[in-house]
């Protein structure tokens, strides 16, 4: 009997491909080398904090070296970590309690203190300092 004709339950373990699929994710065995991080709560925390980061223009972008700045967009993944933290209330540790309330934290301060900041902007030329001192 083939395999398409075989119900689920008795296909062979190497047939079940998301199960296998997933555990090849993870272990980086999917054919590009690339180590995966694990599929855990801190790390989807880091990656939303890490976008946010960088949509404040805190990270270069990797294509350009250069910020890019996308308040909006900041905000969206602020957005979606305090939704995190409400629906996840009750739910977490202690340290994903904290990491997410200290994520959160920075984050606003960040995103509050750098309002007026254009990131995309040149810097201002550094003024050299005035002497008392007269030369002859």
């Amino acid at each position: 009997m083939s395999d398409e004709t075989q119900p689920e339950s008795e296909k062979p373990e190497s047939a079940t491909a998301p199960e296998n699929a997933a555990a090849d994710s993870s272990t980086g065995e999917s054919g590009g080398g690339q180590q995966l991080p694990p599929a855990n709560f801190m790390v989807l925390l880091s990656t939303l904090a890490t976008q946010a980061m960088a949509s404040l223009g805190f990270i270069p972008d990797p294509s350009t070296g250069k910020p890019n700045v996308n308040r909006p967009m900041a905000k969206h993944f602020i957005d979606m970590l305090a939704m995190l933290q409400e629906k996840t209330k009750g739910n977490l540790d202690e340290e994903e309690t904290n990491h997410l309330r200290d994520a959160l934290h920075q984050l606003r301060m960040t995103y509050v203190s750098s309002e007026n900041i254009d990131m995309n902007a040149p810097p201002e030329p550094e003024e050299k300092p005035k002497s008392s001192i007269v030369l002859p």
